[in-house]
């Protein structure tokens, strides 16, 4: 367990006054059909049209505009399957701060393309093999950067609990939050904003089955390492949580739940025929857990965070399909 102090929800206020006028300010969305179907009123909030389309440029330019001027000079190095690697590369071209990022080989293309089109080096790696942190660390090592990782850094969980303030201060008290987990930045900074301005909601961390490793360490009480799971939700491929998500998860989450990839595009389907938008597999893991869970959530006021909208057209038309 990591002895760094754990962000707080001043951190969330500082994070919000830096990344204001950058980061949008998301809007919140209601669905008639979503509340007929889960007998509540429901509000989304559309990370997937954030800039770069998802939540991560919160936590990203929130962590880069921390930076010194020798920082700066040196640039910054990120490791990410997709989100947080375009949130880099797009926060660190707005800085004029050079940006290196290491994804995945079988990251989806639109999202390997875009980290580029921002002006970002691409470094490639195995994500069945290789170890993507090891790769950042020596990359840092020998460049001199500042790495960044995608969420257990102190900048970039106060930056994405951004989102759940903009949400709550929008539409006030809330009883129960669904929030999708990967690495826990999104969830843990969630979950800083709902103590301190909903502090009865029920706060609920949604995962692919596969990839469970946050629902067992909540369980047990510590960090469980899985392999690589195998889901649709690229964005929650993650293997372990961190040592600053973890403790603010165990503190202040009620539950972890987990849905299946068929959920998941369910969900997917609803928001492309009922809402007209598009939401990425792991945007969709917490309505989906919303759906399954429908009979206690009768009568209240759920709000569920959709964290990106990046999704490769071919991959998502045959998910559709499917």
């Amino acid at each position: 367990m990591s002895s760094l102090p754990l962000p707080t929800y001043a951190d969330v206020q500082a994070a919000a006054a830096r990344i204001d006028g950058y980061a949008h300010r998301t809007p919140v969305l209601t669905s008639r059909t979503a509340n007929a179907e889960l007998g509540a009123e429901v509000f989304f909030k559309c990370e997937n049209l954030q800039r770069m389309g998802a939540f991560k440029f919160r936590g990203a330019y929130n962590a880069l505009a921390r930076f010194d001027e020798a920082q700066r000079r040196a640039g910054v190095v990120a490791f990410s399957s997709g989100n947080h690697a375009q949130a880099i590369a797009l926060s660190a071209r707005l800085m004029g701060i050079p940006a290196t990022i290491v994804m995945p080989l079988d990251a989806p293309a639109a999202k390997v393309a875009a980290t580029r089109g921002y002006g970002a080096e691409v470094v490639l790696y195995d994500r069945y093999k290789e170890d993507r942190e090891e790769i950042g660390r020596n990359l840092a090592q020998q460049k001199g950067m500042m790495l960044i990782p995608p969420y257990d850094h102190a900048d970039v969980i106060a930056g994405q609990g951004t989102a759940a303030k903009e949400l709550l201060e929008e539409v006030g008290p809330l009883d129960s939050l669904f929030v999708c987990l990967g690495g826990g930045g999104l969830l843990s900074g969630s979950a800083l904003s709902t103590r301190a301005l909903s502090p009865h909601t029920r706060l609920y961390g949604v995962e692919p089955e596969a990839g469970n490793d946050g629902q067992q360490s909540f369980r047990s009480g510590s960090i469980v390492h899985i392999d690589t799971p195998q889901t649709i939700a690229d964005g929650a491929q993650t293997q372990h949580l961190g040592n600053l998500t973890f403790p603010i998860i165990r503190r202040d989450v009620d539950d972890i739940l987990t849905v299946s990839d068929a959920e998941l595009r369910a969900a997917m389907r609803f928001f492309a025929e009922r809402m007209k938008i598009v939401v990425e597999p792991t945007g969709c893991l917490g309505f989906a857990a919303a759906r399954a869970m429908k009979e206690q959530l009768q009568g209240q006021r759920v709000g569920i965070i959709l964290s990106g909208g990046n999704v490769d057209i071919a991959r998502y038309a045959a998910l559709l399909a499917e």
